[in-house]
């Protein structure tokens, strides 16, 4: 199948599978290691991705923060 370059949309649908794809192999790899491996690794590993997911959300707490503060007008005080 050849890709159309003048569609994005078939670009982000096919760019779009190929992350799901790396996201579920790599949740696989680290269910069969934790199973594997016992408990260092895969409790690592556990910590490592919950560190991320945190690292990200508090960013995207930030980045909406940022967004409300900017976007609120600033109340300033009539000169008289």
């Amino acid at each position: 199948m050849l890709l159309n370059p003048f569609c994005p949309l078939t670009m982000t649908k096919v760019l779009a599978l190929k992350a799901t794809v790396l996201l579920l192999l790599t949740l696989l790899i680290k269910a069969k290691v934790q199973i594997v491996a016992g408990s260092a690794l895969g409790i690592a590993l556990l910590l490592l991705q919950a560190l991320v997911f945190l690292v990200v959300s508090g960013g995207l707490v930030l980045a909406a923060s940022g967004a409300t503060l900017y976007a609120t007008p600033q109340r300033r005080p009539a000169a008289a």
